[in-house]
């Protein structure tokens, strides 16, 4: 597995609305955040920051040996808080930087490398990103579930929470089975931006598409911006948004971490 230099920004806040203080809840034995933190430091050579908003957060992770970068509360999106850190922290336009959600302390090391070299690779894309194959029509029309359709070079068209690209006729029969010939495709959520694409993105208001599928990066394409996408090369483990999560997550980090017999 090849690594490239990158920063690893973990955006962190305290008040989740679905799992309150969910950075600090107890998982294995320690905080949720630090488990992120850890691997985050395991990627060779990448400097670590946490993007936070509150000192309980920073407390917990100072220790572990990576910056702290205090940001507002008011923050609509992760990326907004760390287009704060971009500025405050001087990142040059083209440093590359992996946005490593907070909640995500199963995420494989090898879809943080292919997502930053995604963007290395396409000179012209402000971020790059990544999608797994759909393979049942139960993930296609669950609206939790992101759906990206991209152009042949891999450029997001477009991301939504509703079932696409719509495969007129199959589906005039049945949307029980997925047309075999329809490449559909789910987006994961692990991106890496270039610092100038973060600025530009706080610079500008959410937008109407934006708000009205409640996903930030259609943000970036109303404005412009290239999105690339890229095959995950491993499957990323959803992340912590309830109790049950953190219960499954519990479980699959203590088995990662059983001694073989």
């Amino acid at each position: 597995m090849e690594f490239m230099p990158v920063i690893i920004a973990i955006p962190a806040r305290f008040g989740s609305t679905r799992l309150p203080g969910k950075a600090l809840r107890m998982l294995a034995g320690r905080p949720l955040i630090s488990h992120v933190v850890e691997r985050a430091l395991a990627y060779p050579g990448a400097q670590v920051v946490v993007a936070t908003d509150d000192r309980r957060i920073a407390d917990v992770v100072q220790p572990l040996g990576v910056q702290v970068c205090m940001t507002q509360v008011e923050h609509a999106t992760g990326s907004d808080r760390l287009a704060e850190c971009a500025r405050r922290l001087g990142w040059a336009d083209q440093q590359i930087v992996i946005n490593l959600q907070g909640d995500e302390p199963l995420m494989p090391l090898a879809c943080l490398s292919a997502v930053a070299q995604l963007l290395e690779r396409n000179l012209g894309a402000a971020i790059a990103t990544l999608a797994t194959p759909i393979t049942s029509s139960e993930e296609l029309f669950d609206a939790n579930c992101v759906k990206v359709v991209t152009r042949k070079d891999g450029r997001a068209l477009y991301f939504s929470r509703a079932a696409i690209p719509w495969a007129r006729d199959s589906f005039a029969t049945s949307t029980l089975k997925l047309p075999e010939a329809t490449p559909f495709a789910r987006h994961l959520g692990v991106y890496a931006y270039r610092a100038s694409a973060l600025k530009r993105l706080a610079e500008q208001a959410q937008t109407p598409l934006e708000r009205t599928e409640s996903l930030e990066q259609l943000r970036a394409l109303e404005m412009g911006l290239e999105i690339v996408v890229g095959a995950a090369p491993e499957a990323i483990s959803p992340g912590v948004d309830t109790e049950a999560d953190l219960k499954r997550v519990e479980s699959q980090l203590l088995l990662a971490d059983a001694p073989l017999t």
